[in-house]
């Protein structure tokens, strides 16, 4: 068994009993899998509002919700095309509620740059789900590509605790895009009559790398989660221009205070002093002043030096 595969029956067995107690109280599956979906968008609400951690918790809660309602359908013998169908949808609007957050999140730092990976992580994220059923409508089969929603979700939960959702949101953004074009491309290939790519010498494997074809809990699944999480965890937030990695301590924001007392008259002469108070909320990892600050006048007291430049800073 591979690492990927026990870790996998690892968290089955806490399951169990939950499962149990849902068949025993007969809910049905599809409330479940609604109440998976509402939970899920208190995870949105989290991420929009910086509170990674939490959000964490709440995306695993909400997805125990999602991972035992085919298991109760099974149980209760109540499976449906129906039930598929909701727990699919509900699904959707899950991936994009939690993205949604994110993007809300970078709106408030003004990180444009992030704002749109995210929104490109949410579009791709829908693609891949859209162009596999779009395909199965002409092709027997059409699962091939990496980042699903299983992979989705995990990352979700990594970046959440470990701060680096900077990180896997560039996983889940370029490994959605391979996603899709696998999920175009083999269509293509099965309509025309054509050959899947060798996976013989380095072309071959190359190939099997970005054509992905293998199944989860294999040894090639494994080496793809390793890289993942390498890159994720090892690659420095600054290097990515994270918005919340490079911070330490409470995530708020720095405060800068300036006090200026400014002489305009000669020694000896009478003194005019002029106070300039600065505020201004600045991101950590700039260093530059910002473009806009709030500018108010402000009196010394008269106790204070007239060439004296007090400069404070304010957390």
């Amino acid at each position: 068994m591979t690492f990927t595969g026990a870790i996998g029956a690892l968290c089955v067995l806490p399951l169990r009993a939950i499962i149990r107690l849902c068949v025993v109280l007969r809910i049905h599956p599809n409330t479940l899998t609604l109440i998976g979906g509402i939970i899920n968008i208190g995870a949105a609400w989290a991420l929009a509002y910086d509170r990674f951690a939490l959000a964490g918790v709440v995306i695993i809660v909400a997805n125990i919700f999602d991972f035992i309602d085919g298991k109760v359908a099974h149980e209760l013998q109540l499976k449906s095309p129906f039930g598929a169908f909701w727990d699919s949808t509900v699904d959707r609007f899950s991936d994009l509620a939690l993205l949604t957050g994110l993007i809300f999140f970078y709106s408030k730092l003004g990180r444009s740059d992030y704002m749109m990976t995210a929104a490109l992580a949410l579009i791709f994220s829908a693609m891949t789900s859209y162009t596999r059923a779009r395909a199965e409508s002409v092709v027997q089969k059409c699962k091939v590509g990496f980042m699903e929603r299983p992979e989705r979700i995990v990352l979700f939960i990594i970046g959440a605790f470990t701060n680096r959702m900077a990180g896997t949101l560039w996983v889940i953004l370029v490994l959605s895009i391979l996603a899709v074009a696998n999920r175009i491309y083999y269509p293509y290939l099965v309509l025309n009559h054509r050959p899947l790519p060798s996976r013989q010498g380095w072309l071959g494997f190359f190939s099997r790398v970005f054509f992905w074809t293998d199944e989860r809990a294999t040894l090639a699944y494994d080496l793809w989660v390793i890289a993942i999480l390498a890159f994720v965890w090892l690659t420095p937030p600054d290097w990515i221009g994270d918005p919340r990695g490079v911070r330490a301590g409470p995530h708020r924001p720095h405060r800068f205070t300036v006090l200026a007392s400014l002489v305009s008259s000669p020694a000896g002469a009478r003194l005019t002093r002029v106070g300039l108070v600065l505020e201004a909320t600045c991101h950590p990892t700039r260093e530059r002043w910002p473009s806009s600050c709030s500018v108010r006048r402000h009196t010394p007291n008269k106790k204070s030096s007239s060439n004296c430049l007090l400069q404070e800073l304010q957390e």
